[in-house]
């Protein structure tokens, strides 16, 4: 008889959870693009009154999510998700998930075809931690928010939230809302959030000019600090 996989969250997973719920409004439509064991999902069905659905390719995963009664497709984010109609979502989310696949900025212009707007959360590869690995050690970073040694990371791209601020604006979409996540807390307008943040949650949505470039508004955040704003390191 084989033991059952057991599945503990991180408690920064529960946060990032946290923060993705308050952005969703009750009775939408959601999809989670990497939704793991469908935790969010779950939450969001039985505390929102969400419509939801989820996209995960591991079978451990898809079998855990499934035992809550959750609709989930099995499918690889690599490839294009040409199977999920127009405009079907209000909300597509990837928490964790964008540096995890080999085109993000593709995935990106993909959601927004499907989904109004994107929640997503990435790790900041601009904190101070992993910048002083590297030039102190001059080895690949290993910290308590990226415990992967470099072979065995899931990580195929590594980006800072300047990096994402870049990409908005070469992309189809702008950022409404920019929340860094410091100390296990989100801060609105945090001072040097590029060295501080461990990770991120990016709010977006269809830009309607091309050309338009990312803008990032203040608004109320999960237990917001009091930190003047000032310019990112």
């Amino acid at each position: 008889m084989c033991a059952k996989r057991i599945f503990l969250p991180d408690p920064r997973d529960i946060l990032a959870d946290d923060l993705l719920m308050q952005q969703i409004e009750t009775g939408s439509r959601v999809l989670d693009l990497g939704c793991g064991d469908g935790r969010l999902l779950a939450r969001l069905r039985d505390e929102r009154g969400c419509s939801v659905m989820g996209v995960e390719r591991d079978e451990d995963f898809l079998v855990a999510a499934i035992e809550k009664g959750l609709p989930i497709i099995r499918a690889d984010l690599n490839v294009e998700l040409s199977d999920i109609p127009d405009r079907a979502f209000d909300f597509a989310v990837l928490s964790q998930t964008l540096q995890q696949v080999s085109r993000p900025k593709q995935l990106l212009n993909e959601i927004f075809r499907i989904a109004r707007r994107a929640l997503v959360v990435v790790p900041n590869f601009g904190h101070w931690k992993v910048r002083l690995q590297v030039a102190w050690a001059g080895r690949a970073p290993v910290t308590d928010s990226l415990p992967y040694e470099w072979f065995e990371s899931p990580n195929v791209h590594f980006l800072t939230l300047r990096d994402f601020r870049e990409l908005a604006g070469r992309g189809n979409f702008r950022i409404v809302k920019e929340l860094p996540i410091i100390g296990g807390r989100a801060v609105d307008r945090a001072w040097g959030a590029n060295l501080r943040a461990h990770s991120a949650l990016y709010v977006l949505e269809r830009s309607d000019r091309p050309d338009e470039k990312a803008a990032i508004t203040s608004a109320p955040v999960f237990e917001a600090g009091t930190a003047a704003p000032t310019a990112s390191n």
